[in-house]
């Protein structure tokens, strides 16, 4: 009686997991088991895929497009992510200090990141950064001549680093959280020791904040990664000027429903989804050193 008790329990779980099963074998795992089989393969969509073995993998070492997109999205990472994730714990800090109306501003900076990826926000940083756009217009009242910022690929990859860092609400939500559970017992035990602002700040905020911060920042890699609507937008599609904001994203993009090569367009999502482990793994690994976990300490 009660292997059968077990069983109906059992078999009723699943049937409520069903529409997720369905979706997790025919839209994710499926998908990404035939993609990794097109990575070994040359095809169009036209005709059956031709088994050409590595030679996909092998012609991103030479082909120079490929090498700048990788230059591009790595120079966006190493600088949007630090930026963004300064921008948001220092007004997270501004916002930890009880000021009147909290919900409005902490609404009003979080905004930006719920629009942050659609094509309205990017065509709006187009125009405030082209030649007759706001930027240039504000220089203009102080005299200085502008230029088009997102035009120059000496600046263009640059305004989407800055539209990247403005976005940084939804990391302020979550360190703001993060600060909250500070116990303030903590900041008192310092300050009848005399510690000033900055010491409190690197010896009690920064530990207690750091598992914060470690998710904040995973999660901030792995989106700078697949950056891809903003470079679509600002570039037209072309990852331009020069292939300045020819981001990884756009440029697989490009292979695969521009030019049709979508085997070697599966190959680079594979690329980069060994990438983005082997980075997590890489924190994971360092996070003993840096992360504090309270429990762990106290145990």
């Amino acid at each position: 009686m009660g292997r059968r008790h077990s069983f109906n329990q059992w078999w009723v779980g699943y049937l409520f997991l069903t529409p997720w099963l369905i979706g997790f074998f025919g839209l994710v795992l499926g998908p990404m088991i035939y993609s990794l089989y097109l990575s070994f393969t040359n095809y169009n969509l036209l005709n059956a895929p031709q088994w050409v073995g590595l030679a996909n993998f092998q012609k991103m070492l030479h082909e120079q497009d490929y090498l700048d997109s990788v230059k591009v999205t790595l120079t966006f990472v190493a600088l949007a992510v630090p930026l963004e994730l300064i921008a948001a714990l220092a007004v997270a800090l501004l916002l930890n200090k009880g000021i009147r109306g909290l919900g409005i501003y902490r609404t009003m900076y979080y905004i930006p990141s719920l629009l942050g990826g659609s094509v309205a926000i990017a065509l709006l940083w187009k125009n405030i950064f082209g030649v007759d756009g706001l930027v240039n217009q504000v220089l203009a009242y102080f005299g200085i001549q502008g230029k088009g910022w997102v035009s120059n690929p000496d600046t263009a990859l640059y305004t989407l680093i800055i539209l990247a860092t403005w976005q940084f609400g939804s990391a302020m939500v979550i360190f703001l959280a993060g600060l909250k559970q500070i116990p303030n017992e903590l900041y008192e035990a310092a300050a009848v020791d005399g510690a000033g602002g900055w010491r409190k700040f690197w010896n009690i905020t920064m530990p207690m904040l750091s598992p914060v911060l470690f998710f904040n920042l995973i999660m901030k890699i792995i989106n700078s990664m697949q950056v891809f609507t903003s470079s679509y937008i600002v570039s037209n599609g072309t990852g331009g000027p020069v292939n300045s904001t020819l981001f990884y994203t756009l440029y697989l993009y490009r292979q695969g429903f521009s030019y049709f090569n979508m085997g070697y367009a599966s190959a680079m999502a594979w690329i980069l989804l060994i990438v983005l482990a082997v980075l997590t793994g890489i924190l994971f690994l360092t996070s003993k050193y840096w992360v504090y976990y309270e429990n762990e300490r106290e145990a």
